[in-house]
C-alpha cells in the first residue's frame, strides 16, 4: 500500500482552507452563473472540441464555476457529452451518457449523476473542477483522488494519449504552487472566466 507524505498532505489541507476562502470571494463578487457564461464565451473555441466527442462535464456544486453553459455550448457543436459517476470511496469515477433535460439522481457528497441505466462512456475531454491551480498544471482538488485515480485508470489502458483534462475555475483560484507529489496528474490546460490557459504538462 502506497503511504502518502505527511508534509505534502498537510500542506494540501492548509492551501484548502485557503482556497475554499479565496474560492468563495470569487464567486461573490462574480456569481458561478455568470462566470460560467463568461467562461463558455471565451473558452469554447480553443478546446478544439469536434463533433462526436465525448465530453464530460459535472454538476456544479456550491460555489464552483459552472461548467453548463460550456457543455452547452459544445453539445451544439455536436458533442456528445457525459457526468460523472462516484462509485465508492477510494475507486475511479465512471462516466455516464448525459443530455440536457435528462434527470440525474443523487450520488455521494452531494453530487448529481445520471441513473444507472445510462450509457456507460469514455471521455475525450474531461472538465475537471478544483480549488486551487498552478501555472505547471497541479491541481487541488477535495481531498478524494477520484480524478488522479480516473487519469491513473486511462493511462493504465493507453487512454492517456487521447483524453485531454482542462481544470474549471475562477482566474482568482490560481496559486504560486499547488503540493503535489507523484500521484498527482496535471492538467492540460486551465479554463477561466478570463479565457484558456495552455499548461505545460508533459
Amino acid at each position: 500500500m502506497t503511504v502518502d507524505d505527511p508534509a505534502i498532505t498537510a500542506a494540501k489541507a492548509r492551501l484548502r482552507a485557503h482556497a475554499v476562502v479565496v474560492r468563495g470571494a470569487a464567486e461573490s463578487r462574480l456569481p458561478a452563473a455568470e462566470a460560467g457564461r463568461r467562461l463558455a464565451a471565451a473558452c469554447a473555441a480553443g478546446l478544439a472540441a469536434g463533433p462526436g466527442t465525448v465530453v464530460a462535464g459535472y454538476w456544479p456544486m456550491g460555489d464552483e464555476i459552472d461548467p453548463r453553459p460550456l457543455m452547452a455550448h459544445l453539445a451544439a457543436a455536436g458533442c456528445r457529452l457525459a457526468l460523472p459517476v462516484v462509485t465508492a470511496r477510494g475507486q475511479k469515477l465512471e462516466f455516464r451518457a448525459w443530455r440536457q433535460g435528462d434527470p440525474l439522481v443523487p450520488g455521494p457528497h452531494g453530487t448529481r449523476h445520471p441513473a444507472a441505466a445510462a450509457h456507460p462512456v469514455v471521455p475525450a475531454l474531461l472538465l475537471v473542477p478544483l480549488l486551487a491551480f498552478d501555472r505547471d498544471g497541479f491541481r487541488l482538488g477535495y481531498g478524494g483522488g477520484y480524478y488522479d485515480r480516473t487519469l491513473d485508470a486511462l493511462a493504465a489502458t493507453d487512454q492517456m494519449d487521447k483524453i485531454r483534462a482542462i481544470g474549471m475555475a475562477f482566474a482568482a483560484q490560481e496559486v504560486a504552487e499547488v503540493p503535489h507529489d507523484r500521484h498527482d496528474r496535471r492538467l492540460d490546460a486551465v479554463a477561466t472566466e478570463d479565457g484558456l490557459r495552455m499548461l505545460e504538462t508533459r
